[in-house]
């Protein structure tokens, strides 16, 4: 039964994908002309179409930014702390947000005047009505977007790396404690070593993420001023412009080039090297 739901949910729909790349299909019409790679030599002559990738560079940094947070918290919760349980469930409850209202409460928050603008001016940073527009900017809201997919995704690494921290036996603290290691050399040669692991899924997670981010973007502007993800894009012309068989093709190069960069990543960082460090 497994397998069943397995091929029908997935290889099923992912071989009408790759069919439908090789179509001039819109969507609507029963007939799918074949046009064979016609759809792959449009994406790769028309460079506007790879443009957008240079927005993930914004996400793809916010990640870093995720798991230096997450791996902060993660490594302070481990222990002994008041009220940990309770610091636990914060940083992990953005997570479990719907992403449409998690674009709503942004949507409210970088307006002008919003939340962001009267923090700012509670704190003394400025006058209201002197800050940028930080979703009409083109310089901008890039930032403020990654930065919302900080929030956002903080608490999945959070987790990832409790989880991995707290797997650690307890007998190499008493070790490193016996040896008079300090909380730095605990981190550095017992924490960060054990959780290896954890932090090459968590890049995997990181690169397919920002190259195939969706929600923010799309419910927060919808891809204006300069702020359209490959994936956007993609939705764009499946779904506006039609072209169902062009926008199938997008999906498969994409999907093409997470696997590439997940194969030479787990080269870079194979299992075993992982295993013996």
């Amino acid at each position: 039964m497994p397998l069943v739901l397995l091929i029908t949910f997935t290889y099923y729909p992912v071989g009408n994908m790759i069919w439908y790349s090789f179509t001039d299909w819109d969507g609507i019409d029963q007939t799918k002309n074949f046009v064979g790679l016609n759809n792959y030599i449009q994406l790769f002559t028309r460079p506007q179409y790879f443009q957008v990738f240079t927005v993930s560079l914004y996400y793809f940094a916010a990640s870093f930014v995720q798991m230096a947070i997450a791996l902060y918290f993660a490594t302070l919760l481990s222990f002994r702390t008041r009220f940990k349980n309770f610091f636990k469930g914060i940083i992990f409850f953005p997570y479990l947000i719907n992403g449409v209202a998690i674009g709503l409460i942004f949507l409210f928050f970088f307006r002008p005047g919003g939340t962001l603008d009267a923090t700012l001016v509670a704190l003394g940073l400025g006058k209201m009505g002197h800050f940028p527009l930080w979703l009409g900017n083109p310089g901008w809201v890039n930032i403020s977007l990654a930065g919302a997919s900080v929030w956002r995704y903080t608490g999945l690494n959070f987790v990832l790396f409790l989880g991995a921290i707290q797997s650690i036996p307890s007998e190499a603290y008493e070790a490193a404690d016996i040896d008079g290691a300090n909380s730095w050399q605990k981190f550095r040669y017992l924490i960060v070593p054990g959780i290896r692991r954890i932090i090459s899924l968590s890049m995997i997670l990181a690169i397919a993420g920002s190259l195939s981010v969706f929600e923010l973007p799309y419910i927060i502007t919808g891809g204006a001023n300069g702020s359209g993800t490959f994936v956007t894009t993609t939705v764009q012309q499946a779904f506006v412009f039609q072209r169902v068989g062009f926008a199938s093709a997008m999906a498969v190069m994409l999907t093409i080039v997470v696997l590439l960069i997940t194969w030479i990543q787990r080269k870079l960082v194979p299992d075993d090297d992982v295993a013996l460090s």
